[in-house]
């Protein structure tokens, strides 16, 4: 674990023990952090390829500040870029889960030159329709606010309703708990900070900038996301060298229900260490 400093703000970096200049950049979903990927690191490790994870703004041990401008996409990609050039990366792989993804996505648009290949895992472009997004911005701002007032425990308990999630309830007890911790483990304030500059609501969407992506691009949705599978199908459309993935008996959050198909999965489509 290590600080890199990018604009004045101290991101939390993991290398999972890799030596060598990292090879693949790991983006968690919103609530997570980077030790969500040492599953998915460890697997990648023993391929012969270098993982790098970092901590969303407002997560783990990334600095939570107050500029809500931080916490946007094009921001948080243009400091992504930063910390991969700084550690002498680029062009290197780019994997992102839901909030990650879309990280991906705008790191992938705004960067083409640093992002070799790409994968996106229950991953949107952001939303199109005007109602949606003014609903999606409320419906953040009720739990920005219930994080404020009421603390990370309220919210992880209503956050764990979301049907989004209701697959995850056949995970391992054991497997709950650590996603649990996880969740827990947060600045309510960051979170609440996140979901107001990052949020779906408050984010332009890019399907119309989907074209622009040259890089071999892997969708991966699980077979229960039927929203998602259904985001994946549009987005793959517009993509030219795209590759989708449906995991059966998965839900949302692929890389936890199903890991050895997910791991696999990733890895036939990045071939291997890097050449």
């Amino acid at each position: 674990m290590t600080g890199i400093s990018v604009r004045g703000v101290e991101y939390r970096v993991e290398r999972f023990g890799s030596d060598g200049t990292p090879d693949i950049l790991l983006i968690h979903g919103f609530t997570g952090r980077a030790e969500s990927w040492e599953h998915l690191a460890q697997g990648l490790r023993s391929a012969g390829r270098r993982p790098l994870a970092v901590d969303l703004p407002g997560h783990g041990g990334t600095d939570v500040v107050e500029d809500l401008a931080r916490y946007t996409l094009p921001a948080t990609a243009r400091d992504f870029a930063a910390i991969i050039q700084i550690l002498g990366g680029a062009p290197i792989d780019v994997l992102g889960y839901s909030m990650g993804g879309r990280v991906a996505l705008q790191l992938a648009l705004d960067y083409p030159r640093v992002v070799r290949r790409l994968v996106l895992e229950s991953a949107s472009p952001g939303i199109v329709d005007a109602e949606a997004r003014t609903a999606r911005v409320r419906s953040d701002e009720d739990l920005a606010r219930l994080l404020e007032a009421e603390g990370i425990s309220a919210f992880v308990d209503r956050w764990e309703k979301v049907p989004l999630f209701a697959s995850q309830d056949g995970l391992a007890l054991a497997a709950r708990e650590r996603l649990r911790a996880t969740r827990l483990s947060h600045d309510p304030r960051g979170l609440a900070r996140s979901l107001r500059g990052g949020g779906q609501g408050v984010t332009p969407a890019v399907h119309d900038r989907l074209g622009e992506l040259a890089m071999p691009v892997l969708v991966i949705v699980g077979e229960c996301d039927e929203r998602y599978q259904a985001i994946g199908a549009r987005l793959s459309q517009s993509v030219r060298n795209v590759q989708t993935v449906i995991v059966p008996e998965a839900g949302h959050t692929v890389h936890l229900e199903s890991p050895a198909r997910y791991a696999s999965t990733v890895q036939r489509f990045l071939g291997g260490a890097r050449p």
